[in-house]
């Protein structure tokens, strides 16, 4: 089973339909007994990084933090893969999980923001979760604020400068765009994530 973890930020009537859509199993919850026990976990996340806040006033960061060294893979989407750096200038004051490190930052003046629409992806290395993705492949993305480019960046994207559009270390994956409204590409990515084993 698949834990959609509902936080008061997510897009989570598209993720759930995006894996009943896969033929998964998914369950949106708050219920940190829930997630607790699932196979695999989501984040999702749309809007403000402050409301990532109510992860850990929840009980569900410790949740979170305790599946991830039990090898359960987890995918952070949109907000939710900012969660999975140190912070956000959106909001200084709000920690994220720190699992990859840097500080996820606006974009610059001379770029609309926010960025809204289909762009690329560009492949780093390889990806288990970007697995039969064709380069330069289209997602779609709205936000406005960018993950830095670290060592675990499997895809960036061009918009006033590279950003990180997908990251990628041991069982933890994150993704800036939408899969589940990004077509097919955005499918083939949850059905790999849905093949991943515990690690």
């Amino acid at each position: 089973m698949i834990a959609i973890v509902d936080y008061g930020a997510g897009n989570l009537t598209s993720v759930k339909k995006a894996f009943d859509r896969l033929g998964m199993e998914s369950v949106v919850t708050s219920d940190p007994s829930c997630v607790r026990k699932a196979e695999k976990i989501v984040v999702p996340g749309v809007g403000h990084f402050d409301t990532t806040k109510k992860v850990s006033e929840s009980g569900l960061r410790a949740v979170a933090l305790d599946a991830i060294s039990r090898g359960v893979p987890l995918l952070g989407i949109c907000v939710g893969m900012q969660w999975l750096f140190d912070s956000s200038e959106e909001s200084p004051q709000t920690t994220g999980l720190g699992l990859f490190q840097g500080v996820c930052g606006r974009f610059p003046a001379e770029v609309k923001s926010p960025h809204v629409g289909w762009n690329q992806l560009h492949m780093r290395g390889r990806s288990i979760l970007m697995d039969g993705i064709s380069r330069d492949s289209f997602v779609y993305f709205t936000h406005s604020y960018r993950a830095p480019i670290v060592p675990e960046t499997c895809a960036a994207t061009e918009y006033g400068g590279l950003f990180s559009s997908a990251v990628e270390r041991g069982n933890v994956f994150g993704v800036q765009f939408h899969p589940e409204k990004s077509s097919d590409v955005g499918l083939r990515i949850l059905r790999n994530f849905c093949g991943i084993l515990l690690c």
